[in-house]
């Protein structure tokens, strides 16, 4: 294949040009919409068999059929998840699994965004619990699954956002400080990165990689809980003081298809990407690109691999199986 170059324009089909996804299978969460409908597709119309969630069935039905008009794909199907409820995460899995015992592509996509507090049945804040825990949970459940199918990847969609927190160990659920919804926001998606580096770790030796990345600034639903205020507040944290640069959804969905299915990171993961390319470190206070330290940082990462395993209520370790 000769040299591939894209960028912060490039949309979803492009990147997956030429690219045959066919005999392989996918799970997009969060697919009622935006980023993952466009995702969910574009793996459909590469050959890909995609399952969809979506907290509607009826809604992500809908986006089904026509992802399935769109393509040609007959592949395409729809199960209801809602990724705070553990309980449900664990019946999804178990369904998922006796269904479908192998996957290739697993794109953790579904999140929520700047959301008055909230918390889960466990006392969790709920954007932690959502954009990670529940992430944490079905793709350690999963794994059966990932590494039947290897060579396979896990997608992490995380956020630049993750600029505004890292995980805070002593609080992580506001319990004794005061709620800041870009914080709890930033924290989650710092964790998005952080456990993409200790899944890499933990899954390379059976051909499973993981990846965290940014898609870029994009006018979905994930919005749906902030005002015309927050929007200001949003854009007047955008490093460097400069107007946000809105993306539109096929080219927000590029870095998570790219992410999925480049043969540019054959033998490469626990990486953060961004606008179809592998990030590097911010190097300075105003950079529009780049990620903070504590979004990759191993011990944080392994530190946070034992709290959401408490969390959940679940020990993942692999290290040593062979199965």
């Amino acid at each position: 294949m000769s040299e591939r170059r894209f960028g912060k324009d490039s949309t979803a089909e492009e990147v997956s040009q030429g690219i045959d996804l066919a005999g392989q299978r996918a799970l997009v969460t969060g697919a009622s919409g935006g980023l993952g409908a466009e995702t969910a597709r574009v793996l459909a119309l590469r050959g890909a068999a995609v399952t969809l969630t979506a907290r509607d069935a009826a809604k992500g039905e809908a986006v089904a059929s026509q992802i399935r008009a769109d393509t040609g794909n007959a592949a395409v199907d729809v199960m209801s998840l809602e990724l705070m409820d553990l309980a449900m995460v664990r019946a999804f899995a178990k369904d998922y699994l006796a269904r479908y015992p192998q996957l290739q592509i697993l794109v953790n996509n579904a999140g929520v965004m700047a959301c008055p507090l909230a918390r889960s049945g466990e006392g969790y804040e709920s954007q932690f619990a959502t954009n990670h825990l529940g992430h944490f949970l079905l793709t350690g459940l999963l794994v059966p699954a990932l590494r039947a199918g290897a060579p396979a990847r896990v997608v992490n969609v995380s956020s630049r956002g993750h600029r505004f927190s890292p995980v805070v160990f002593d609080d992580i659920h506001f319990e004794r400080r005061p709620y800041d919804k870009w914080a709890a926001y930033g924290q989650a998606k710092t964790a998005n990165v952080l456990f993409s580096v200790a899944l890499d770790r933990r899954l390379a030796p059976f051909g499973v990689r993981a990846y965290g990345l940014h898609p870029g600034a994009i006018m979905t639903e994930l919005g749906r809980h902030m005002s015309p205020e927050d929007i200001q507040e949003l854009m007047a944290r955008v490093p460097g003081g400069k107007g946000m640069e809105w993306k539109t959804v096929p080219c927000g969905a590029a870095t998570s298809v790219w992410a999925a299915t480049a043969p540019e990171l054959e033998g490469r993961g626990g990486l953060y990407l961004e606008d179809c390319g592998v990030s590097e470190p911010r190097r300075e206070e105003g950079a529009e690109t780049g990620y903070e330290a504590w979004a990759v940082d191993p011990q944080a990462a392994e530190r946070l691999w034992s709290v959401s395993e408490e969390l959940v209520g679940e020990r993942f370790d692999w290290q040593g199986d062979t199965r």
